[in-house]
């Protein structure tokens, strides 16, 4: 026996033996061992992007599923996987429940248990639909990728959409492995990232089988993606647009002491003064960008600070400020707006945007009539729900491409960051993650804006209160950053937009066209289904 074949013969018994002791656990330690490589994936997502777990805890969800002989059996493999992977990955939201913690601190084992859970249900029923296919070896991946990918889809929709953390959101530790996004999206992103991580669950199939073809083709995939992304980036340019300087200033104040009314002119005077900060090596600044709720008080209503606000401006520019909004005060019922406005050098407002997708128990309480009788509150509106603004808009403002404004979470949402019917030049994006502290939760939304950017082939600016600040370019690369907990200024020049990519003109639908044809693959010749009796 030549002893190369031995070994490789051993190799694929090892691989055939470990798949099926995976298949053959059973209840708890099933379900519980499905967690634990749910948790594992997580570690592929920002800030840590060990992508080398995903082929481990993708291939061993797949063997546990060969044990499941019920679609309720099926279906728990995979939200448990779900379950212990959102928790891990989504930790951080406990602590905007600590900057008030007589209030709401009561709400972290709700918080880090009850938004898993809802969003477990959409891994089950990736497993689920993967058992009901009965497909097996290649063709089972590619329906569990298909699949994977669908659920994400569905997940950043259905009720009012969440698609945080989406597989894709990995990728972005290269420039290059994300340019695909411009024609598919980030969903699809995270189909051929799912594509490439399940396929080592086919080196357990019986011998004869085309096993490490398989992995190899996956392999091959994912660096065609990558490949491509470079070639594409060798030919990009740096442009970019004439005589704008945009300075953002990060002015890393506390989330506990932000609002203290004792403090207020105290925070707006480090604005002001970081707005006057000597000129970085981009050139004077023509135009400034503080983050969200900035400024803590109602900006449109104050006129003696929105003249100290003017006094900083360029003379020929404007300052970007989030802040608060209200209607009038006598009227009912009384209404308050997380907004951007635009300041001149006079004071004078030039103009406003409302942020239009609000974030729900953050902003408002979905069924606040029966919930607010449990004592629930929105962790920023707390009494009072902040009105919905009506949509995408782009802003028409002098010396500036026109813009599209973003606040806070707005920018994850494929698809929904810039109005179709008028493209605008830029997207800026206003955020105080300073409720999430030095947590994984920052790391994780910068990387999702910047997706924003490669889809649409827009620069995206972002200024954040406590970090991360940056200017993106549209092919998604960072050219100027301010990290997470400092406190100052970047000066940098406003990319050119691109031409419009594939995915700003039709969306999600190459993606759909894709995931049909995977889909189609993956079920031709299907075997007859499991039996479906028993316990699971």
């Amino acid at each position: 026996m030549i002893p190369g074949v031995t070994a490789a013969r051993a190799a694929d018994g090892s691989w055939q033996r470990l798949g099926v002791a995976l298949s053959r656990l059973a209840g708890w330690r099933r379900l519980g061992l499905s967690a634990a490589l749910g948790v594992l994936a997580a570690a592929a997502l920002p800030p840590v992007h060990a992508l080398p777990v995903l082929p481990i805890a993708f291939a061993g969800l797949l063997w546990l599923l060969d044990g499941c002989s019920t679609r309720r059996g099926a279906f728990a493999l995979g939200w448990s996987f779900g379950f212990g992977h959102f928790v891990a990955g989504l930790y951080w939201v406990s602590e905007s429940l600590l900057i008030e913690p007589e209030k709401f601190a009561w709400l972290i084992p709700f918080a880090v248990s009850c938004i898993p859970a809802y969003l477990a249900l959409y891994t089950g029923a990736v497993t689920l639909l993967v058992h009901l296919s009965a497909a097996r070896g290649v063709r089972r991946v590619l329906v569990f990728a298909a699949a994977w990918a669908a659920m994400e889809w569905l997940r950043g929709v259905l009720f009012t959409g969440f698609p945080w953390n989406p597989l894709a959101l990995s990728l972005t530790v290269s420039d290059a492995a994300v340019q695909l996004a411009a024609v598919l999206g980030v969903f699809g992103l995270s189909f051929v990232l799912a594509l490439v991580a399940a396929a080592p669950s086919v080196l357990a199939t019986p011998a004869g089988a085309p096993r490490w073809t398989v992995v190899g083709a996956a392999a091959l995939l994912l660096a065609a993606v990558w490949a491509g992304g470079a070639l594409r980036l060798a030919a990009a340019p740096s442009a970019a647009v004439p005589g704008v300087v945009l300075r953002v200033v990060q002015g890393n104040i506390a989330q506990r002491i932000k609002w203290l009314p004792g403090l207020r002119d105290r925070h707006l005077a480090r604005y002001l003064r970081l707005s006057t900060a000597p000129d970085g090596t981009a050139g004077k600044p023509t135009h400034l960008i503080w983050p969200e709720t900035a400024v803590p008080v109602i900006v449109a209503r104050d006129e003696v600070r929105r003249r100290l606000m003017g006094s900083v401006t360029p003379a020929d520019g404007l300052l970007f400020t989030g802040t608060l909004r209200t209607g009038a005060e006598a009227a009912r019922p009384f209404r308050v707006w997380n907004s951007m406005q635009v300041v001149d050098a006079t004071g004078r407002l030039r103009a406003t945007y409302d942020k239009f997708h609000l974030v729900p128990f953050g902003e408002y309480v979905p069924l606040r009539g029966l919930l607010g009788r449990l004592g629930l509150e929105a962790v920023a509106a707390e009494r009072a729900d902040f009105t919905a603004g009506p949509g995408p808009r782009t802003l028409r403002l002098a010396g500036l491409p026109p813009v599209s404004p973003l606040i806070c979470y707005e920018a994850i949402f494929p698809s929904a960051v810039a109005d179709a019917r008028d493209r605008p030049g830029w997207l800026l994006n206003l955020t105080n993650d300073a409720w999430f502290g030095m947590s994984a939760g920052p790391y994780q939304h910068f990387a999702s804006a910047r997706l924003r950017a490669v889809e649409e082939g827009l620069p995206l600016v972002r200024a954040a209160n406590t970090g991360i600040s940056g200017v993106v370019d549209g092919y998604g690369r960072v050219t100027a950053w301010l990290g997470l907990g400092r406190t100052g200024v970047l000066d940098a020049p406003l990319p050119a937009a691109l031409a419009a990519t594939p995915f700003s003109r039709f969306g999600h639908a190459p993606l759909a066209l894709v995931l049909a044809v995977a889909l189609a693959a993956g079920l031709w010749r299907g075997t007859a289904r499991p039996d479906q009796s028993g316990s699971g």
